[in-house]
């Protein structure tokens, strides 16, 4: 209305910044603080969505609309990919706490029985560990509710190790010095139920030593899920004109055992059987 047309379209390229383009190299001041709008945009569209869906589905309730979570881990299960989506766990506790009104050690209770944490990198330099002045800026209320987060768990640690500073500084969200951080690594693992590395020898790697400590408290919360894909769902699946030929030569075992492949090698030679194979190849889904 007062005509000041630049500013206006200003302000609006500012806002779609947050989905013009993802990840920013954040080498720089605006890099970092465009890459955090972006991970806490994406963090709470997602629980936004997560929560209506579970509101509005009954599963057995007969509200109008749902208002108790006590099921709420048993419908849901949050992965955190990495570390960039970290945030979820101060989110939902936010969520939980001021929207829901819900007492903070039943939130918690629910949040870490919602989450688990996938690790991708062993390399400490890549995990992520955001300055407290952003967060200060930022998400002032995440940033309290975290601070409440490692409040509690550092009181657990000092009771399991009464007199051992260092241990509670590796173990800290908060990293102290000339630039205070937040390490959201050890934000998933204390706020996730379940942590897994993506190899046998990456998880071996994860436990005794990128979250060693984390790992003789709680051993059982870490696990391991290797990467990959389950072949017989591409096969079965993607392409069930091959899956088709294939039983009618060995059988369906192969289904829930793909060592039955192996008898294909009988069939190498057999021409009316590798013209099948060529022929479903042509075949588009």
């Amino acid at each position: 209305n007062v005509g000041d047309y630049i500013q206006a379209v200003l302000d609006r390229n500012l806002a779609e910044n947050i989905s013009r383009v993802l990840y920013p190299n954040d080498n720089f001041f605006e890099g970092k603080e465009l890459r955090l709008k972006q991970e806490y945009f994406v963090v709470a569209a997602t629980l936004q969505d997560i929560i209506r869906r579970f509101k509005s589905s009954k599963f057995g309730c007969r509200d109008p609309v749902r208002t108790c979570f006590d099921t709420f881990p048993d419908k849901v299960a949050i992965q955190l990919n990495d570390t960039h989506p970290a945030l979820a766990i101060p989110e939902l506790m936010r969520i939980f706490v001021d929207v829901e009104g819900m007492e903070w050690e039943k939130a918690w209770d629910i949040t870490k029985r919602t989450c688990a944490y996938t690790n991708h990198t062993v390399l400490p330099e890549a995990l992520e560990r955001w300055p407290v002045h952003l967060f200060e800026k930022l998400l002032p209320r995440h940033l309290e509710i975290i601070y409440a987060i490692n409040q509690k768990h550092l009181d657990e640690v000092s009771a399991l190790y009464p007199g051992d500073v260092e241990r509670l500084r590796k173990m800290s969200v908060i990293e102290e010095g000339d630039c205070k951080r937040i390490n959201m690594a050890n934000l998933c693992v204390i706020g996730s139920h379940a942590v897994n590395g993506v190899a046998r020898i990456h998880s071996e790697i994860v436990k005794h030593s990128v979250f060693k400590d984390f790992y003789e408290i709680e051993p059982n919360k870490f696990q391991n899920k290797t990467n990959g894909i389950t072949p017989r769902r591409w096969l079965m699946l993607c392409n069930p004109g091959l899956s088709d030929i294939i039983a009618e030569k060995i059988g369906e075992d192969f289904v829930t055992d793909l060592s039955q492949l192996r008898k294909l090698l009988d069939f190498v030679d057999d021409e009316s059987f590798v013209h099948d194979i060529a022929k479903v190849k042509q075949v588009s889904v």
